[in-house]
């Protein structure tokens, strides 16, 4: 009895203590195993950090408030604070020690704020952090230096904003990324340099920007890249040479782009391939000695395409009847020309079908 006394009076004063540090605005709790505060100031219309947070604070949750800046070593007196959510504020800009002797910290979320820049090395000091979100922002570009310090992140998402191009070894200080998120930009260049030092990248999103071609080296980088995804760009053309250092690349994603051709050696690059969208693209027909390159492609969209249903479709149909990948329904294969065979599905046609009138097709 005494034991269980001791027990519930120590539990008590605990609750005490993190009360007695607690902000007014903010609650915070423990939760074992890890007997550190949590202190979630979130949706409190909050203009600037509380006064004072607990010393022993580890995760800090400021998301849905009204900050407009972050000061300079914002987060001191927290020595073991690991996790800082501040999503969808206000914040404009970051002083350059904002996280100065926040050496712990492992998650950084500044998602759909009104940033435009950071500062240069503005994350030096933070060797654990592994995950930084800057989604939603107004960033225009990256300037080298940016990521300074982060050789230990793993996950980087800047999707909606508003970067134009990707400069020359920006990224270079981010030795173990795997995760990179630029979907919904306006990137419009990359090159042979853009990718520099990600060696470890698997998985890169760069759908919904205006990308109008790949030069030659732009992925040689990315050894370690397994999924591509290129969606919704502005690509009109692409080559062997586009691919090059893509060699353990599984999954391609190029729908919805303005491509009109594969040339026959497209694939030599990624002979891992398993999955590839080409949907929503101007292919007419495919030199099917493309897809032998890849024998463990296992799915094949294809539909959105306006296929020219002549002679040359003869060896592409045959494919598509033998081939053991899952691909498009034929019923979503339609061709646009020639007349004679307009609107028809590509499952519907016969050998006779397939004729060219003009000599030598």
């Amino acid at each position: 009895m005494v034991l269980v006394q001791c027990l519930l009076w120590a539990a008590l004063w605990v609750c005490q203590a993190i009360a007695g540090q607690c902000p007014k605005e903010c609650n915070c709790s423990q939760k074992p195993p890890i007997n550190r505060t949590e202190v979630d100031c979130y949706r409190q219309g909050l203009k600037t950090m509380p006064a004072k947070l607990p010393e022993d604070s580890w995760v800090l949750r400021m998301g849905q408030n009204q900050l407009q800046t972050l000061p300079a070593k914002l987060l001191q007196g927290m020595p073991q604070i690991e996790s800082i959510n501040f999503e969808h504020n206000a914040i404009r800009s970051i002083h350059p020690q904002a996280f100065s002797g926040a050496s712990q910290l492992i998650l950084v979320n500044l998602h759909g704020n009104q940033l435009t820049r950071l500062p240069r090395k503005a994350f030096q000091g933070l060797s654990r952090l592994r995950f930084l979100m800057l989604g939603q922002n107004h960033f225009s570009s990256i300037k080298p230096g940016a990521f300074y310090g982060l050789h230990n992140l793993s996950d980087l998402d800047m999707p909606l904003n508003d970067i134009t191009s990707l400069p020359p070894n920006v990224f270079q200080a981010l030795t173990a990324l795997r995760i990179m998120d630029l979907a919904f930009n306006k990137i419009q260049k990359l090159s042979s340099k853009s990718f520099t030092g990600l060696s470890k990248l698997y998985f890169l999103n760069l759908d919904h920007n205006s990308i109008t071609d790949i030069p030659q080296g732009t992925f040689k980088p990315l050894s370690g890249l397994q999924m591509l995804i290129m969606d919704n760009n502005l690509l009109g053309t692409v080559n062997a040479a586009s691919f090059e250092g893509l060699g353990n690349l599984q999954e391609l994603y190029m729908r919805n782009n303005g491509l009109g051709k594969l040339p026959k050696d497209i694939f030599k690059h990624t002979p891992k391939l398993t999955q590839l969208a080409l949907s929503g693209n101007k292919l007419k027909s495919i030199d099917v000695t493309s897809f032998s390159q890849l024998p463990g492609l296992r799915e094949v969209f294809l539909h959105g395409n306006p296929w020219s249903c002549d002679c040359r479709m003869k060896t592409f149909l045959h494919w598509l009847s033998q081939s053991k990948a899952n691909l498009s329904p034929f019923g979503t294969l339609r061709c646009v020309t020639p007349h004679r065979n307009k609107g028809r599905t590509l499952n519907s046609l016969k050998v006779l079908d397939l004729q060219c009138k003009a000599r030598g097709l």
